[in-house]
């Protein structure tokens, strides 16, 4: 278990390297649009997930078709900058579209992300 001072330490680094993983996608895949984290510190780093997410549905095949080996790699980038040691960061990457969240939640990406959590 990380202490509360180290977690909030934690916290600001792994938002400020995910938010230039974030900017560098933008640029370079077609409909990303943003990010986000989702993580337990009383089991981290196992229960860190970061959260690709696309505008379209059709974008997020075409992400997972061309480019998912690029964001696994500007994930890892990410989390490595961040102080983050993971074996493998294939397991603490997820994607996801607003069309999506739109389709099952209605936009509500707070209910979605919470329920997303409950699941892992």
């Amino acid at each position: 278990m990380i202490a509360k001072r180290e977690r909030g330490k934690l916290e600001r680094q792994l938002i400020a390297s995910l938010t230039d993983a974030c900017e560098q996608a933008k640029v370079e895949v077609a409909g990303f649009v943003w990010l986000t984290h989702c993580v337990d510190y009383q089991h981290f780093p196992a229960s860190l997930v970061v959260i690709w997410v696309f505008d379209t549905d059709a974008h997020l095949a075409s992400a997972l078709k061309d480019d998912k080996q690029r964001l696994h790699d500007v994930t890892a980038n990410a989390l490595a900058e961040a102080g983050v040691a993971l074996d493998s960061v294939t397991h603490h990457i997820d994607f996801d579209s607003e069309q999506a969240c739109q389709r099952s939640h209605g936009g509500d990406w707070q209910r979605r992300l919470r329920s997303r959590a409950a699941r892992h």
